[in-house]
């Protein structure tokens, strides 16, 4: 059973003990879409080490449709804020790439506006003395919905080893308002849903992941082929262990 009070008390005790030990001055950087994942880990952030210390970074590409969610938590927080639109940043990158040749696939337009992302976040995180927070969880590492190097990437993660469900819980009990932790998640350029391009929901996956449990075989298959591919994202970089004779 979840213990979801024990889980906040202890994850606030970590984030103060990883500022602790990894800059004592330092502020979290937290980049804020509006939904569960960055609202619970920025509240979080608020928890530990103070809404001072604290900073939100609002990144749309251009006009985002649901970019009010993102404004009204940095106020309902009361954090400092910065917001840096990416469409000029973007798009004078894929005009690049396509003058030099390169004819760009769908996955490339996907993972370049998450890339120049994290860009953004550690150029601010430079500014303000800051260290990044990945906001990724478990349910979306297990099937690889995140791009390496891109939201993949952080100085350290709070929600990395809680499912979707678990994390939901986790809002409630911080107090978060239901807006922010029911926010459907989209990948802001299909125009579907984060489940629907998966083609199974978090309950599914999350159920399959803490219980073992699929009652859909296909489902099942996709589930395990979309975690062995991607088990890349989550591992150490390879490298060539030289060893001098």
């Amino acid at each position: 059973m979840f213990n979801a009070g024990k889980v906040k008390n202890e994850l606030i005790e970590w984030i103060r003990g990883y500022f602790e030990q990894n800059g004592k001055d330092c502020n979290a950087v937290v980049g804020i879409s509006g939904g569960k994942d960055s609202s619970l880990t920025a509240a979080l952030c608020v928890q530990a080490l103070g809404k001072d210390r604290v900073y939100g970074v609002l990144m749309p590409q251009g006009e985002q449709h649901d970019i009010d969610y993102s404004k009204e938590l940095v106020s309902h927080l009361g954090i400092k804020h910065f917001n840096i639109n990416i469409k000029n940043s973007v798009d004078a990158l894929l005009a690049s790439i396509k003058e030099s040749g390169p004819s760009l696939n769908r996955q490339a337009t996907i993972n370049i506006p998450a890339r120049i992302r994290m860009t953004t976040l550690y150029a601010v995180s430079a500014v303000v003395n800051g260290r990044v927070a990945n906001t990724c969880n478990l349910s979306e590492d297990w099937v690889g919905y995140a791009t390496k190097y891109g939201d993949g990437a952080g100085d350290f993660s709070p929600l990395s080893r809680l499912t979707v469900t678990e994390v939901k819980a986790l809002g409630r009990e911080l107090g978060l308002p239901s807006k922010f932790i029911e926010k459907v998640p989209e990948d802001g350029l299909s125009g579907l849903s984060d489940e629907e391009n998966l083609g199974f929901t978090y309950a599914v996956l999350d159920k399959y992941i803490r219980e073992g449990i699929c009652e859909d075989a296909d489902i099942k298959e996709k589930i395990d082929r979309l975690q062995k591919t991607n088990e890349h994202k989550l591992a150490l970089m390879p490298y060539y262990n030289y060893t001098v004779n």
